[in-house]
């Protein structure tokens, strides 16, 4: 029902708009708790020697992902390809994407570019890009007494 009795019993359209849009906004923000994560998953630590960066992708081969550092951000694309089934089977739960993705993320330091290592193993893709010389921390000796 649109309309609600208010208090006196009169009908008050805007009271009624004003419930309409709290309830809307409700419901959009409990949506926001379940919208699909980012694909793929990744799991990134680091430490002064560099940035390990881990990434769950199964179903794809390695000849279709691309990586990529420009400065301090890495970059990883590829494309996950639709099951091949016949025309004559029907889905019952459709929940693995496909197609194109894109995952950005910022380093926390740069990076030796011409030396980063990645495989692939078991659907987990590993990324090890080690820090740059020139961003590592350096130790500085004091002098005592003016020397």
């Amino acid at each position: 029902m649109l309309w609600r009795n208010v208090g006196d019993g009169s009908r008050s359209l805007w009271r009624e708009m004003d419930r309409i849009r709290r309830e809307m906004d409700r419901l959009v923000q409990s949506s926001d708790r379940f919208s699909a994560p980012a694909f793929p998953a990744l799991n990134v630590w680091s430490n002064v020697e560099g940035v390990v960066v881990t990434a769950e992708i199964p179903g794809i081969s390695p000849d279709d992902l691309d990586i990529s550092i420009m400065g301090d951000t890495l970059t990883l694309s590829g494309s996950r390809h639709p099951e091949e089934i016949s025309d004559d089977v029907r889905f019952h739960r459709r929940e693995r994407g496909y197609g194109r993705f894109t995952r950005s993320l910022q380093l926390p330091y740069r990076v030796e570019t011409d030396q980063v290592a990645a495989t692939f193993d078991k659907g987990i893709l590993r990324i090890e890009l080690p820090r740059a010389e020139a961003d590592k921390p350096r130790k500085v000796t004091v002098k005592a007494g003016g020397q």
